[in-house]
């Protein structure tokens, strides 16, 4: 098990969203004794960049002259989270047809080039992560060079180091449990000792078949509208929509588990 916590700096006197400042969650998290969680875990895509609302225009662009609009996009708004080969599995078998074996390369080209010009880190996303004084893991259903870059785009690089995690990595991707079980298993950390930030359903199903404690996030540009009711039906223990609401409602949850 991890032994250590490390506390990452950054300045004591900035609060977060509800008025709690650093100093006052961590020394609510001390007060606690042993840590409630010993491993955070974070998803990528919409959780540390918006990068799905980039990576679903472009799968609306090649998907466009196969599929009619209407039948694509409700399509479309059932497979949130899913890899580009799923997608495409979905797709073929919904419409009864064949698409190019080419497609797949081109739009995970197309979409890695996109999300690499014009990504943006979730605002406060660093700032909220520092103040969590767990180690920090990524697990995502993106292919590993595409995690990295998100994740340096983020300025998470240092606080997740040696803890990055992708599909290409397991044996199944996302809804599948594969990518967290590798996570705690790496961390040496019980599944039911690590909080989860998802925003997909198909990440929050993996993460709760995993039997890890999950927070859904809403605040990407892509979330539809009664997204947090879905998430919560899949088991979600909380869901908010602004990074800077993260540390406090980590302390809150400290304090509830550790009750």
């Amino acid at each position: 098990m991890l032994q250590t916590v490390q506390v990452f700096s950054t300045p004591t006197c900035c609060p977060t969203a509800d008025g709690h400042t650093q100093a006052g969650i961590m020394a609510l998290c001390e007060q606690m004794g042993a840590m409630a969680y010993e491993l955070l875990i974070s998803d990528c895509d919409g959780v540390l960049v918006d990068s799905e609302i980039l990576a679903d225009r472009v799968m609306r662009e090649a998907l466009g002259s196969f599929v009619p609009s209407e039948p694509l996009e409700q399509l479309l708004e059932t497979t949130f989270g899913q890899t580009t080969r799923e997608v495409l599995r979905r797709v073929e078998e919904r419409f009864a047809l064949q698409l190019p074996q080419t497609l797949l390369a081109q739009i995970q080209a197309r979409s890695e080039a996109l999300i690499q010009a014009q990504v943006q880190p979730i605002a406060g996303v660093r700032e909220a992560l520092e103040q969590i004084p767990l180690p920090l893991a990524v697990a995502s259903n993106s292919r590993r060079h595409n995690v990295l870059a998100s994740v340096e785009r983020a300025g998470l690089t240092a606080r997740a180091a040696g803890r990055i995690f992708s599909a290409d990595m397991v044996e199944r991707p996302k809804p599948a449990p594969d990518v967290y079980l590798l996570a705690a298993r790496t961390a040496g950390v019980a599944p039911e000792r690590c909080l989860v930030i998802e925003d997909s359903p198909t990440g929050a199903t993996a993460a709760v078949t995993a039997g890890m404690q999950v927070l859904g996030f809403t605040g990407a540009s892509h979330i539809p509208p009664g997204h947090g009711d879905t998430l919560r039906r899949i088991g979600v223990l909380e869901v908010f929509d602004d990074m800077r609401d993260l540390p406090a409602l980590f302390a809150r949850l400290t304090q509830k588990r550790a009750g």
